[in-house]
């Protein structure tokens, strides 16, 4: 009766109730294979990452001494009205030209192998093709779309944004240039805008460290 009243009450509980002694008490419960009620805390495992790790290659080759043999790829977002929306972008890293962009709605893996078959579409392949760790870039079907053309994947380690910084520094001049993405009023009005603004980065943006607009650097 006590257990079905306190289930978790052990043998020492038991005795203070009953005022009984503690031997036989006991000795009782290990007869009847008595046992109080334990509940069993559920086991929080961390996930293990079993994804492929690539090495960051751009960091162990010369710089390239033409186009096509780095792209470097990445995504930001820009806000919209209360949300946001996704632009990837690949530039090579020879004339900092952007090769290739997307830009949905959702940072998935079709975000970032929209912009890969963009570029591919009107550049043809890289050699190289790096970017960060993020779930977008591991995906197999982002890694294996590639690796099946002949392109080198190269990541950079996690936590080091920094070995992506031709992409991180292209993302805030642009952003600037852009301006309040806000003042458009449809997601077309932006998306144009957004386009407009890569060709002219690529085509008139005077890039400082060419001299001049990635389209003309040869």
């Amino acid at each position: 009766h006590v257990l079905a009243q306190y289930p978790s009450y052990g043998h020492r509980r038991i005795v203070i109730l009953l005022k009984m002694n503690k031997k036989k008490i006991r000795r009782v419960m290990r007869v009847f294979d008595i046992k109080p009620y334990r509940r069993r805390g559920r086991r929080f495992r961390k996930i293990k990452d079993y994804s492929t790790i690539y090495p960051n290659l751009i960091q162990s080759i010369s710089f390239p001494d033409k186009a096509n043999q780095i792209w470097v790829s990445d995504f930001t977002y820009i806000s919209f009205h209360g949300k946001y929306v996704y632009l990837a972008t690949i530039l090579d890293i020879f004339n900092r030209k952007v090769v290739g962009w997307s830009l949905l709605t959702t940072h998935s893996v079709q975000l970032t192998i929209t912009a890969l078959i963009n570029a591919i579409e009107k550049q043809g392949r890289p050699d190289i093709l790096h970017s960060d760790q993020g779930s977008e870039y591991k995906s197999k079907l982002y890694t294996n779309f590639a690796k099946n053309l002949g392109i080198n994947i190269s990541m950079s380690h996690k936590g080091c944004p920094w070995e992506n910084g031709y992409q991180e520094s292209f993302y805030d001049k642009f952003k600037i240039d852009l301006g309040d993405s806000n003042r458009f009023k449809t997601l077309g009005e932006l998306s144009a805008a957004i386009y407009q603004q890569i060709y002219y980065y690529n085509n008139q943006r005077i890039h400082l460290k060419l001299k001049m607009p990635p389209v003309q650097y040869s």
